[in-house]
């Protein structure tokens, strides 16, 4: 049979998960080999804390320039032509770090190389969860959300897990440049993998538009959908205090961990910070679904998640002892990650498919623009007085999202107490979940 006759394999649900599982093995895998250094590594090119710290700002910051552009690249060119851009800036701003720690370049090069990768990330963020979600529902999916999620979460934690231990150990046989290296060529193989295996599902992207006229058309949806619908903004508005906190957290660990432990060159005891929170992330992966269903409403998981993330920050500003702050980064990493799937269904039952990647990634941007404020305050109060009181200030500031989640559950939206998706609506349509119809 030639190429011409032989039939197309007609999606399944099960193969729209096992695309996206293999994404999320691949991004996960290439990030992680950094995550455990990349603290250290920036401290080794000669930035002080407060430079190192503002130099993962300007990441955030970018993130927050490019979310609403690569947001309309998404909804207008495709997810997959986003996937397929992201993978292709990633890998060249990665390199482009590296020869920045073989130059002793300026910060100044920092920072612009910085806000670049941010670049590189918003075109992933959103664009492959709008992806999953209108795939499962053009094939009709009848399963929960939070099991795919959650799935995802183990995926993404065992690949965290073998990039940010091997990470660890290649620097420490080598130097802290190779894994960033190792992270470009899994970027290059990703891009392969991602164009022969990714295809929009649906959705039909909008393709007459000019770029700024479309640009303006699907921000003003995505203000309407996102902003202007209470439930979704009051849970958007959390996002600044929990993913700013926590983005400074996971790599200020790095050296916080290094500080206890006694030894300032042992990178493969970095390393085991990332390695921690992968296992953790697996585990919350595993018992995410199973939370959901201890409660009658999403948000009560989430607020569960989010009140222990800050007690739990709280405590490790007070500990001097290695290895209770190891068992403290392992509570915190499976609050996180329980949050996580369980966030990410809630969000998106109630957006519109035409709108949901620009959505998605209005919320990232606001968690951007929390590690944008919040990464550059915390890491001066870690040169003023220690990594311990920057823990304090990171769990204070985390406490603060609580309330927005309470106001979002007050709206009373159907999305959050709905458990399995139930109808597969046409693309662009309202969701089965919509958010402005209370519960009975």
């Amino acid at each position: 049979m030639t190429s011409a006759t032989r039939p197309t394999r007609t999606p399944t649900p099960r193969s729209v998960q096992a695309v996206y599982y293999t994404l999320t093995l691949g991004n996960t895998l290439a990030a992680s080999f950094i995550w455990g250094i990349n603290t250290l590594f920036l401290l080794d090119a000669g930035l002080t804390n407060l430079e190192a710290f503002a130099a993962n700002a300007f990441f955030s910051a970018g993130m927050f320039l490019f979310e609403i552009p690569t947001g309309v690249v998404a909804d207008t060119l495709g997810r997959r032509a986003s996937y397929l851009l992201g993978t292709v800036t990633l890998a060249v701003t990665t390199v482009l770090y590296w020869l920045l720690w073989v130059w002793e370049s300026p910060f100044w090069a920092w920072a612009v190389v910085s806000i670049l990768l941010g670049l590189g990330f918003t075109f992933f963020s959103g664009a492959v969860d709008a992806w999953l979600v209108d795939a499962l529902r053009a094939t009709e999916y009848r399963g929960s959300l939070e099991t795919v999620f959650g799935r995802a979460m183990i995926v993404g934690g065992a690949a965290m897990l073998a990039g940010s231990v091997l990470g660890g150990v290649i620097a420490q046989l080598t130097n802290l440049g190779v894994p960033f290296l190792i992270r470009g060529a899994v970027l290059a193989v990703m891009f392969v993998v991602a164009a022969l295996t990714m295809r929009d599902l649906g959705f039909t992207p909008e393709r007459g538009e000019g770029p700024i006229k479309a640009t303006g058309t699907v921000l003003r949806a995505s203000v309407k959908y996102g902003l202007g619908n209470p439930p979704v903004r009051w849970l958007m508005l959390a996002t600044p205090f929990t993913a700013g906190v926590g983005i400074y957290v996971f790599y200020a660990l790095q050296p916080y961990l290094l500080e206890l432990w006694g030894d300032e060159g042992a990178y493969s005891i970095a390393g085991l910070a990332a390695a921690i929170l992968s296992g953790a992330g697996i585990v919350g992966g595993l018992i995410a679904p199973f939370v959901r269903r201890l409660f009658h409403k999403r948000t009560s998981a989430i607020l569960l998640a989010t009140v222990s993330s800050a007690v739990v920050l709280i405590a490790l500003s007070f500990t001097n002892n290695f290895w209770v702050a190891i068992v403290l980064l392992a509570v915190w990493g499976i609050a996180s990650s329980v949050d996580d799937p369980v966030h990410r269904a809630y969000l998106n039952d109630m957006i519109p498919s035409k709108q949901r990647a620009t959505v998605l990634s209005f919320d990232s941007l606001l968690g951007s623009a929390g590690g944008a404020v919040f990464q550059p305050i915390l890491g001066r109060s870690a040169d003023l007085s220690g990594y311990a009181g920057s823990m304090l200030w990171s769990g204070l500031i985390t406490a603060v999202a609580a309330p927005f989640v309470l106001l979002s559950r007050a709206q009373h939206p159907t999305a959050d107490t709905v458990v399995e998706v139930t109808s597969a609506p046409p693309a662009g349509d309202e969701p089965a979940t919509d958010a402005a119809t209370p519960t009975p």
